[in-house]
């Protein structure tokens, strides 16, 4: 039997930490496969069951950090971006076609829910709602203490040296190896288990050969800025942490469940589906859901970042951890506490962590390699020039020491990882959620996307783009085709009556309304007999004239689907339907031409309306395609040299996402598409995937700047070093600046909002 344990690790700070865990734990009987999360803080193993957790857990330990089991599980998949839903989608292509009685011409409209829905399981661990550092606040944690020991033991040694000379150089020795014990010890085990070339080797051996020479103050000194280098790293890896977890606390503890007609306060995390909570004003939102009564405007910021507050009522999806405006609002619970909104996100951003990207893997290949032979070029820098040209011993080695100050790869290693959380935890604030760094690193390439017309570019759902008027004006004709429709749920229905309701048209129900097989609607108002159906249907009631052919041709042209509305036999008007772009598809398709990308729409829809709806957002389509069509394209672009991103939203999406360099899922699309996907849009933005290329190229680019400021800055210590220009101290505080500077670019990740609004 396989075996799947996480165990939650504090006191990693960059990639080498995580690699020598890696290294210790894989080396111990039983366990098959390791792997460590530094940002999330998570390690988890494979095992064939026969491992010791408790041993795995002591090994981690004795290697200097703190470790304690989260939960095992049997091994599943947690490739998943979103869980999946419970419903039924039964159409083979993603499509669910209503045959609706006016429409006797085959429409079809996608059935999608408006966001995931509950999982049929709760997903395995806990998920992160106890992500913050084991420590508490980072001056709390033992790291800190120490420094702080070590910073007070230095001052004390000064002071000492200044008011009894005698004491020296054993002040500073003492004040050294406060700092250094454990670093030599954490050195000792690294060697033990597997990581001889570690960072901390490289530290015990300098400041111990320091002393030897009797750099005692410096050596001293160095330990200190050795542990505030590292001390900055934990503090930075905490708040890249926390800037995900973050939202976690956006979920309030307790929610108001109503009981038997009354209101209950009860926690959030014991709601369950189906239940029915209140909301008041100015209250968060505690469970994902949907309006059975009420409207308010709800801000969703916190999940969105929609600066301007959505208004909502019955119906309407509302999320968990969003804020409620002036209203009270009843709300029957879709998801639980362990599946809502918020979880699903720190979820999917801690296992997007765990996959780390081809560059991270690189440079821990590097530094495998590099920190020997750094140690063995301080070596040849210590004896080569006395043994060769007969030069002073105690300068050389000094110098050979200084080198290998310079050569400790804490900036460097700290340099990819860092960057890579910081933008997947940038994705995931804006709503992009990526399967990990390699996802994140990949995406800056792409020069093709492909869309899916219904649900991506599109609302999903018919709006009513034209009333044309001809026996009675345009918003009389609404009035009767709305009164016709009052009651009905079918998309097109639900079209004439959310206009009739944008345009304040006053809706009164027909009398003795109903369908026509297959041809349309009809009933009575103010004794006028009505009828609503198709050309083709009112054709067998009246003569519609060449004119009138003219016009529903050239609204057919647009891929829009036109009812005729009768009133006494006479022809009342037209009213022309269309699956509309969503608002920023424009926007979206010009952001991606700006950064080198071309656009194109692979759709399942009639050639006439995909050309109409991508003629419109100025992009070319293809149509009438089955989903091996759309793979076979998306695989013919990829061996025509292009890098291909497909975004889509159906089941039918499924085989083109997979086939394609990157799959792009809409949130609210269904379960198979999210699936299968490398990366998800949550929110369905067409403009969030020029941000996710934009993030790409952000991150990528700052992984670049730090590599350069660590390289550049070892390079010049290096060289001024041996020259005999710096000495120890410059060429410690180099290395800790190095790692800060780096850290602080990595970090400034965080704050980016989107291209064009970079903070």
């Amino acid at each position: 039997m396989t075996r799947q344990t996480r165990y939650r690790v504090a006191g990693m700070d960059c990639a080498s930490c995580a690699a020598k865990i890696d290294t210790a734990v894989r080396r111990m009987p039983g366990i098959e496969d390791v792997k460590v999360s530094v940002v999330a803080g998570i390690m988890t193993t494979t095992d064939n069951g026969s491992a010791d957790v408790d041993a795995v857990r002591s090994k981690v330990e004795s290697l200097g950090y703190k470790a304690s089991k989260v939960g095992d599980s049997g091994l599943e998949s947690r490739e998943r971006l979103v869980p999946a839903n419970d419903h039924d989608d039964s159409c083979q292509d993603g499509h669910h076609h209503h045959d609706h009685d006016h429409d006797d011409h085959s429409h079809r409209h996608d059935d999608r829910t408006g966001a995931p829905g509950r999982s049929t399981e709760a997903p395995t661990g806990t998920h992160g709602h106890d992500h913050g550092p084991l420590d508490g606040p980072w001056w709390k944690t033992s790291k800190a203490q120490l420094t702080i020991v070590c910073a007070l033991a230095l001052g004390a040694a000064f002071l000492a040296g200044q008011m009894l000379p005698q004491t020296q150089p054993w002040g500073f020795i003492i004040a050294m190896f406060v700092g250094l014990i454990p670093i030599a010890r954490r050195a000792y085990m690294g060697a033990i288990n597997g990581s001889p070339f570690s960072i901390e080797t490289l530290m015990t051996v300098a400041a111990i050969g320091a002393v030897i020479i009797g750099a005692t103050e410096e050596a001293a000194v160095v330990v200190l800025l050795f542990l505030v280098g590292e001390l900055l790293e934990g503090i930075a890896a905490s708040r890249a942490r926390a800037s995900i977890t973050a939202l976690a606390d956006l979920m309030p503890k307790t929610a108001l469940l109503e009981m038997d007609g009354e209101p209950r306060t009860v926690p959030s995390d014991s709601l369950t589906v189906g239940a029915v909570i209140l909301v008041r004003p100015g209250d968060r939102i505690s469970a994902d859901g949907d309006v059975i009564s009420g409207d308010s405007a709800v801000n969703e910021a916190p999940v969105t970042g929609e600066s301007v507050p959505k208004r909502k009522e019955v119906d309407d999806r509302v999320f968990a951890g969003t804020v409620n405006g002036e209203g009270v609002l009843r709300i029957r619970v879709s998801a639980t506490s362990a599946d809502n909104t918020i979880a699903r996100v720190i979820a999917r951003v801690e296992e997007a962590q765990e996959s780390k990207a081809p560059t991270e893997r690189y440079i821990d290949r590097f530094s495998k390699y590099y920190t020997p032979g750094v140690m063995v070029f301080a070596l040849l820098v210590a004896i080569l020039p006395p043994l060769v040209a007969g030069e002073d011993w105690g300068t050389w080695v000094y110098r050979g020491l200084a080198v290998l100050l310079i050569g400790c790869p804490c900036a460097l290693v700290i340099s990819t990882p860092a960057a890579i959380a910081a933008g997947l935890s940038a994705g995931a604030r804006r709503g992009l959620l990526m399967k990990g760094g390699a996802v994140l690193e990949s995406l800056r390439k792409i020069d093709l996307v492909a869309f899916d017309k219904t649900g991506t570019l599109t609302e999903g759902k018919p709006q009513v783009t034209d009333i044309v008027g001809i026996g009675r004006d345009e918003r009389e004709a609404l009035r009767l085709a709305a009164a016709l429709e009052a009651g009905s749920s079918h998309p097109l229905a639900l079209a004439i009556l959310a206009r009739a309701d944008a345009d304040v048209v006053p809706i009164r129900a027909a009398e003795n309304a109903g369908a026509v097989g297959g041809k349309g609607v009809v009933g009575s108002l103010d004794g006028v007999e009505l009828f609503l159906g198709s050309p083709r249907a009112a054709r067998e009631r009246t003569e519609l004239g060449a004119e009138l052919d003219d016009k529903i041709a050239v609204l057919n042209d647009s891929g829009k689907t036109v009812s005729v509305l009768l009133a006494g036999g006479e022809i009342a008007g037209l009213i022309a339907m269309r699956d509309e772009p969503r608002e920023d598809a424009i926007a979206g398709i010009g952001r991606l031409k700006e950064l080198g990308a071309d656009a194109l729409m692979l759709t399942g829809d009639n050639t006439r309306t995909a050309r109409a709806i991508a003629a419109s957002l100025g992009m070319e389509a293809r149509a009438e395609l089955m989903p091996e069509d759309k793979q076979r394209i998306v695989g013919e672009l990829r061996s025509s040299g292009r890098v291909v991103a497909k975004v889509g939203d159906g089941i039918n999406d499924a085989p083109a996402l997979a086939a394609a360099d990157i799959g792009i899922a809409m949130g609210g699309g269904t379960d198979v598409a999210l699936e299968t996907a490398d990366a998800a849009i949550l929110h369905g933005r067409v403009t969030d995937v020029a941000n996710m290329i934009g993030l790409s190229r952000a991150t990528m680019s700052n992984i670049f700047q730090n590599i350069t400021i660590a390289l550049g800055l070892k390079a010049v210590f290096l060289v001024t070093t041996v020259l005999g220009i710096t000495g120890l101290w410059p060429a410690i505080l180099a290395d800790t600046g190095a790692t800060v500077l780096v850290t602080a670019n990595a970090m400034r990740l965080l704050v980016w909002r989107g291209i064009g609004r970079e903070a």
